[in-house]
C-alpha cells in the first residue's frame, strides 16, 4: 500500500536578493526548526520562490492556502506563524501587511488586495514568487516548456515568427524595435552556425527588473531561448549575466543543468532532431556591455566595446555569424504568447506599444519594488495608485525613466501614457525598466549631474563624441552646481547634448545627454537660478547654501554650537547665536540638533 503525504500549507518564502539581504534564508530555516518542533514537517511545505515585487517590505512570506501576505518579518515572529497560523488555524493579524489608507491602517490579508499589485498584470513576473526556481517540476507544473512542446511539434519556424509578429512584441531593452522583425532577419540570412544571446547584463542606476526574472523564474529563459533558436534556426545560447549577481548566476546554472537532465536543452530535443544548448558569460559590470555588439565582443573574450552598425548582429553578430539578442524581460513574454496567442498579447497595451512593462520603481516612492503593468497606464497611477505616493508628505516633482539613457518627466506630465512614442515626444525614454521618483528636495541640476557622471565614468571612450563631450558637459554642470556658471553654459550644455546625440557611435553614446537635455527642457529656471541669482531651489548644491540662525527663535542652548566640527557657530549661553558663514561647511549637523526649536534654516 502506497502511502501519500497531505500537505495541508504552502509557505512561501521570497529569497530574491532584497529579502536574502533581510535575512530571508535565516527565516525559512526558522520555519524548519518550528515545523520540526510541531511535527508538522510532513504537513507543510517551505518553498524558496523569487521576488514578490514589494521589495521594500521585506522578508516576506505568504501562506497558502489562506494565502495570508505576512511583511517584514523577523525570525523571533515565527514561532508565533507556526503555532498560531499552522497549528491552530488562526492568522496572525499583528503580524500581517498593513496598508495606511484615508481612513487609517488596513489589515491586508492577501497580495491581490493591496493597492501595490490592483492595477498590476503580470506575464513577464507571473511566476516570481509562485514557484521554486531551483525546482523544474514547479515551472512545468505551471505549463513549463509546453510552449516549447509546442513550437517543436506543430509549428513551423516561420509560424513562430510570425505569431511573435502578429503579438507586436517590442523589444523591452531599450531600444523597442520590434521582436518578430529581429528574429525574422536572421532567420532569412544563410549561414551554418546562429546564435541567441540574452542581455541581462542591467547596468542602469537603480534597476533589478532582469536580475529578479533569473533569480525568480529562469526556466522561462530558457525554453524562451530555445524557442528563438528554433526559430532562427541557432543551436548554441548565451546568457550574459553580470557577476555582481551571484544568486541569479546561480539559480541559472541550476536551471541549466536540470533543463539537460530533462531533455529540454541538448541533442534531439522532444525527438525532433533540434538540438540547442546554453552557457551563462559573466560580465564585469560595464554600462557600455549593455549594448549589443559590445555585449557580444565582450563574449567573444574581447574588450567590450561598439561596433558601427550596419551590418547588424542579425547579419554579422557574435563570432561573426547572425545572431539575435535580446534582453530578459522580452524573453519571459515569447512563452506567454506561444501559450495565449498573440492576439491575447497584443490586446494588452496601446496600438504601438504591446502587452506589459515591468519597471523598478525606486527614489522618494512609499512603495520601492518591481511592477509590471499595461503599456499605457499613466505615469500617476504608477506614482500614486500602484507607488503608494510621495512619502514624508513631499510634493512629487519628477521621475526619471530609462536611466541615464533617458530623461526626467515633470509633474505637469504626470498624465502622460507609458509607452515608447509618448516617453520619446517628451524627451524621455522606455529603458529598460528604472523609475526613480523624486520630491520636492531634488535639484535637477545635481540629478543630471549624477546621470551624466555615472556615463562619463562608464563610457568605453572608444568614440570622441562620447568620451570626451560626456566629460565636458559634467564639467560645466559641476561649474554650475558650484556657483560659477554662466547663460553661455547653459548653450553650450545645448550644444553639446545635440552633437553628442548625432555623432555618438553607438546607442549609449547618442543617449547621454538625455538627463541633461530633459531638465533644461522642464526645469530651465532652476538652471538659471543656480546661474543668474547663485542659488540652488532645492538646497542641495553646497556651495550655493548658507545656513542663518533666526534670532526669534534662538533660545541660547549651545546644542548648535557644540555639535559643529568647525567651529563655526559662536554665542554664550542663553545668548543668540551666530553662524560664521567662512568657516561653515555645510555639514546640517547644527540643523539637526536644533529641531526642537527650528531656529536654523538653510537658503
Amino acid at each position: 500500500m502506497i502511502r501519500m503525504n497531505f500537505v495541508r500549507n504552502h509557505v512561501l518564502v521570497c529569497a530574491g536578493t532584497g529579502c536574502v539581504a533581510a535575512k530571508s534564508k535565516e527565516i525559512m530555516d526558522e520555519f524548519q526548526l518550528q515545523l520540526e518542533k510541531q511535527g508538522l514537517t510532513d504537513e507543510v511545505k517551505v518553498i524558496l520562490t523569487g521576488c514578490f515585487g514589494l521589495c521594500a517590505l521585506g522578508p516576506i512570506v505568504v501562506v497558502y492556502p489562506e494565502g495570508a501576505f505576512y511583511s517584514e518579518l523577523k525570525v523571533e515572529d515565527i514561532a508565533t506563524i507556526v503555532e498560531e497560523h499552522i497549528l491552530k488555524g488562526r492568522v496572525v493579524k499583528g503580524l500581517l501587511y498593513h496598508e495606511t489608507v484615508q481612513e487609517g491602517s488596513d489589515t491586508i490579508s492577501g497580495l491581490n488586495e493591496t493597492s501595490f499589485y490592483k492595477k498590476q498584470v503580470r506575464v513577464s513576473l507571473r511566476n516570481c514568487g509562485v514557484i521554486d526556481p531551483e525546482n523544474i517540476d514547479e515551472y512545468i507544473a505551471y505549463d513549463g516548456y509546453e510552449a516549447l512542446a509546442k513550437c517543436l511539434t506543430e509549428m513551423t519556424p516561420e509560424a513562430v515568427i510570425d505569431e511573435i509578429l502578429k503579438s507586436g512584441l517590442r523589444g523591452r531593452g531599450g531600444g523597442g524595435f520590434p521582436t518578430g522583425l529581429k528574429w525574422q532577419f536572421a532567420a532569412r540570412e544563410k549561414s551554418d552556425i546562429k546564435y541567441i544571446c540574452c542581455n541581462a547584463d542591467e547596468g542602469d542606476p537603480g534597476a533589478f527588473m532582469d536580475r529578479s526574472v533569473l533569480e525568480g523564474d529562469p526556466h522561462n529563459i530558457i525554453e524562451s531561448m530555445a524557442i528563438a533558436g528554433y526559430a532562427i534556426g541557432a543551436s548554441q545560447g548565451y546568457i550574459y549575466v553580470r557577476a555582481e549577481y551571484p544568486i541569479a548566476v546561480e539559480r541559472m546554472n541550476i536551471a541549466i543543468a536540470q533543463a539537460k537532465e530533462y531533455g529540454f536543452l541538448g541533442q534531439n530535443i522532444f525527438g525532433t532532431g533540434f538540438n540547442f544548448d546554453l552557457e551563462v558569460r559573466l560580465g564585469a559590470g560595464a554600462f557600455v556591455c549593455g549594448e549589443e555588439t559590445a555585449l557580444m565582443m565582450s563574449i567573444e573574450g574581447n574588450r567590450g566595446e561598439p561596433n558601427p552598425r550596419p551590418p547588424f548582429p542579425a547579419v554579422k553578430g557574435l563570432f561573426g555569424k547572425p545572431t539575435v539578442l535580446n534582453n530578459v524581460e522580452t524573453f519571459t513574454n515569447i512563452t506567454w504568447i506561444l501559450l495565449h496567442g498573440a492576439e491575447a498579447f497584443a490586446a494588452m497595451g496601446t496600438e504601438k506599444s504591446k502587452g506589459t512593462k515591468v519597471f523598478a520603481l525606486g527614489g522618494n516612492i512609499t512603495n520601492t519594488g518591481l511592477v509590471e503593468v499595461p503599456m499605457g497606464i499613466t505615469l500617476r497611477e504608477i506614482v500614486d495608485e500602484i507607488g503608494g505616493g510621495v512619502p514624508n508628505g513631499k510634493a512629487f516633482k519628477a521621475a526619471q525613466t530609462g536611466g541615464p539613457s533617458g530623461g526626467c518627466i515633470p509633474c505637469e506630465l504626470l498624465d502622460i501614457p507609458i509607452d515608447y512614442d509618448s516617453l520619446i515626444s517628451i524627451g524621455s525614454m522606455m529603458g529598460s525598466g528604472g523609475l526613480i521618483v523624486m520630491d520636492e528636495d531634488s535639484c535637477m541640476v545635481d540629478i543630471a549631474k549624477f546621470f551624466l557622471d555615472f556615463t562619463v565614468e562608464e563610457s568605453c571612450g572608444k568614440c570622441t563624441p562620447c568620451r570626451i563631450g560626456t566629460k565636458r558637459m559634467l564639467d560645466i554642470l559641476e561649474k554650475i552646481s558650484e556657483g560659477h556658471g554662466t547663460m553661455e553654459d547653459i548653450c553650450a550644455l545645448e550644444e553639446l547634448s545635440a552633437h553628442i546625440k548625432e555623432n555618438s557611435l553607438c546607442g549609449l553614446g547618442q543617449t547621454a545627454p538625455n538627463p541633461v537635455a530633459s531638465t533644461l527642457a522642464h526645469f530651465r529656471d532652476e538652471y538659471e537660478a543656480h546661474v543668474l541669482e547663485k542659488r540652488c531651489p532645492a538646497g542641495v548644491c553646497k556651495n550655493l547654501l548658507q545656513y542663518f540662525i533666526i534670532p526669534e527663535k534662538c533660545v541660547g542652548c549651545t546644542l548648535c554650537k557644540r555639535v559643529c566640527p568647525t567651529d563655526a557657530i559662536v554665542g554664550e549661553v542663553k545668548q543668540v547665536h551666530e553662524i560664521i558663514q567662512e568657516k561653515c561647511i555645510k555639514c546640517d549637523a547644527c540643523r539637526e540638533a536644533c529641531k526642537k526649536f527650528n531656529a536654523i534654516v538653510k537658503r
